[in-house]
C-alpha cells in the first residue's frame, strides 16, 4: 500500500561516506553490484526505496524475504545455515535467541550511527549495552476497531471486547503469536505481563477457548488489512500497523484498552552463522541513518528509537497519538520479558490447544 509522501533521498548526492557507509571496499553510488544480502523482515516494516537506496551507496543487493511471528523466525533461524544476514527480532526473543547462540555480537565500531539512537534505548533489560541488536521501533499492542461498526457509537476501550464479549461475534480477530496472547489476557484479568502465575494462564485459556467461537480469525501480524478490507470490525493489532490504515480509510481507529497493554520493540540482529557479517553491519548502520531512518518511518509510521530520524519528522508524525499514545496511557504498559524456552513452549501449547478446540 502506498503511504505517505517520499522524502528525497539526499543519498545519492552526499556519497557514501556521508551516511557512514564504507567496507570491504564496497562503497559510493556506482560501484557494481558484486554481493547481495538475505534481510529476513516483518511485512509492511520497510521504506519504498530503502533497499534500492541502500544498493546505490554500498553496492551491495538487499533480498528480502517476510515473517509474521517471533516463533516462525525462531524457528528459521534455529535451524542453522538458513541463509539470513539481518533478521527483525522482537525484544524478548532478542534474549531467547542471544541465550541459545544464535545471534552474533555486534561490533560497534562498525554502526557509527549509533550516535543518532535516543540514548533511552541503547541499556535495555534484555540486551545490556545493545551487545546483540540495535532498536529499530517500539511498539505498542491495542485495538484497531471502525467506528462506524461500533455498538452505539462507543470506544471499544476494554480488552473485554476480545476476550471475553459476544458483542462483535465473527467480525473480530487476535494476534496468533502465543505470548502475545497469553500475555494480554493475563493483562485483561488484573495481572502483569510478567510472572503469570500458572492459574491464570489456566484462566486465560478457558478464556480463550470460550470466545473462540466468536473469533473469525487468529492472524499473522495482518490484522490491519482485515479491517480495511471489513473482514473483521475489531482487531487486536499493533499501532503502527493501524495508523498505516488509518491514512487510507478515516472510518479506522485505534486505542490502547484501559486495562493497560504490552509494549514491545522490533530490533535488528545478525545471526551467528550470517553468510555475510561485514555487509550486514554496514545494512544495520545504513538502517540507522537520519535521512535513510526518517524515510523508512514515514512509510511504516512506527514510533522510532532514531532521534536524529524523528527531528526530521512532519509535526503529523510526532504528535500523533495513535503512534505515540500519552504517557498516561503508556503507564500502564509493559514490556514482556523472556522467561526461557519451557515458558515459551507452556505458551505455544495452550494457544494449540485454544485453535484446536
Amino acid at each position: 500500500m502506498s503511504l505517505g509522501s517520499s522524502r528525497r533521498s539526499l543519498l545519492t548526492a552526499m556519497g557514501a561516506a556521508a551516511v557512514g557507509i564504507s567496507f570491504g571496499g564496497l562503497s559510493g553510488c556506482t560501484k557494481p553490484v558484486s554481493k547481495s544480502i538475505n534481510f529476513y523482515n516483518w511485512d509492511t516494516y520497510i521504506g519504498d526505496t530503502t533497499l534500492a537506496d541502500f544498493e546505490k551507496v554500498s553496492g551491495v543487493k538487499v533480498k528480502m524475504s517476510i515473517f509474521a511471528t517471533n516463533d516462525e523466525l525462531f524457528a528459521k533461524i534455529k535451524t542453522g545455515n538458513a541463509g539470513f544476514d539481518v533478521i527483525v527480532p522482537s525484544n524478548d526473543f532478542v534474549t531467547y535467541m542471544s541465550e541459545a547462540g544464535l545471534l552474533l555480537p555486534l561490533d560497534h565500531a562498525k554502526l557509527p550511527n549509533l550516535k543518532n539512537i535516543d540514548p533511552a534505548f541503547m541499556n535495555p533489560p534484555y540486551d545490556p549495552g545493545r551487545k546483540f541488536s540495535v532498536p529499530y521501533t517500539w511498539l505498542v499492542l491495542g485495538i484497531g476497531y471502525r467506528k462506524s461498526a461500533m455498538k452505539d457509537g462507543k470506544v471499544p476501550d476494554s480488552w473485554k471486547w476480545l476476550f471475553d464479549s459476544d458483542q462483535y461475534k465473527g467480525r473480530m480477530a487476535l494476534l496468533q503469536e502465543a505470548g502475545d496472547l497469553m500475555r494480554l489476557g493475563a493483562k485483561y484479568l488484573g495481572h502483569s505481563v510478567n510472572g503469570i502465575p500458572d492459574d491464570v494462564l489456566k484462566q486465560v485459556e478457558a478464556m480463550l477457548i470460550k470466545q473462540k467461537p466468536y473469533i473469525k480469525a487468529f492472524h499473522s501480524d495482518d490484522g490491519q488489512d482485515m479491517l480495511l478490507s471489513k473482514e473483521v470490525d475489531i482487531v487486536m493489532e499493533y499501532n503502527g500497523d493501524i495508523a498505516q490504515v488509518m491514512k487510507e480509510d478515516p472510518d479506522l481507529d485505534f486505542i490502547v484498552p484501559k486495562e493497560g497493554s504490552q509494549i514491545n520493540s522490533d530490533t535488528l540482529a545478525i545471526p551467528k552463522d550470517a553468510p555475510n557479517p561485514e555487509e550486514a553491519h554496514a545494512f544495520i548502520n545504513y538502517m540507522m541513518d537520519a535521512e535513510a531512518g526518517a524515510k523508512i518511518y514515514e512509510k511504516i509510521l512506527y514510533p522510532t528509537p532514531n532521534a536524529a530520524a524523528k527531528a526530521l519528522m512532519p509535526e503529523s508524525y510526532k504528535n500523533n497519538p495513535v503512534i505515540f499514545p500519552s504517557a498516561e496511557v503508556m503507564a500502564k504498559c509493559e514490556y514482556a520479558a523472556f522467561e526461557g524456552p519451557a515458558r515459551a513452549q507452556v505458551y505455544d501449547a495452550a494457544l494449540t490447544r485454544i485453535k484446536s478446540a
